[in-house]
C-alpha cells in the first residue's frame, strides 16, 4: 500500500479494509515447543519451566529469564509489528514470521544475560562453571516459534 493521503471515513475505512485483508489472521508462539526432548527424552518446556518458576523442594530458586523478557521487549512489539507491516506489504505471514525471529532472539539473549540468582557452589563445582540456565545449551538451542494461521 502506497503512502497516500486518505480523505473522508470512506477513504480511511477502505484503507484499513484493504490492510486488514492484506495481513490476514494468525498468531506466533515462541518458546519451547511441544516435541523438544533432551536426548533423554525430557522435555526441554518442562526443564524451562523449572528453571523459570524454581523447584523450592530442590532448593532450586526461580530463574525468571522468560517473564523478564517479556517485561523489557512487549512494550517494543506494536511498534516493531507496524514497522514490519509496512515494510513487508502488509503481509501477515512475513510479519508474523518476522515477529517470531525477533522475539526468539531476545529469549536467546536473556538466557545468554542471566546472571541472578547464582548457582550454588557445588552446582559450580558439578558443572565446571558459573553460568546459569546454560548447561548443554540444549534449552538455548532449543528456542523457536511458530506462524499459525
Amino acid at each position: 500500500m502506497s503512502d497516500k493521503v486518505l480523505t473522508g471515513s470512506d477513504g480511511v475505512m477502505k484503507a484499513l479494509e484493504d490492510i486488514a485483508r492484506k495481513m490476514g489472521g494468525g498468531a506466533v508462539s515462541v518458546g519451547f515447543m511441544s516435541g523438544a526432548t533432551y536426548p533423554d527424552g525430557t522435555s526441554v518446556a518442562a526443564v524451562a519451566f523449572r528453571n523459570e518458576y524454581g523447584m523450592p523442594s530442590q532448593h532450586q530458586p526461580p530463574r525468571p529469564f522468560f517473564r523478564q523478557m517479556i517485561a523489557a521487549e512487549s512494550p517494543t512489539w506494536p511498534d516493531k509489528m507496524a514497522k514490519l507491516a509496512k515494510a513487508t506489504d502488509y503481509d501477515g505471514d512475513k510479519v508474523l514470521a518476522l515477529m517470531g525471529e525477533d522475539i526468539k532472539g531476545a529469549l536467546q539473549q536473556s538466557i545468554n544475560e542471566f546472571q541472578s540468582p547464582p548457582l550454588a557452589p557445588s552446582t559450580v563445582e558439578a558443572k565446571g562453571f558459573a553460568k546459569p540456565l546454560i548447561d548443554t545449551s540444549h534449552m538455548l538451542n532449543s528456542v523457536t516459534y511458530e506462524v499459525e494461521k
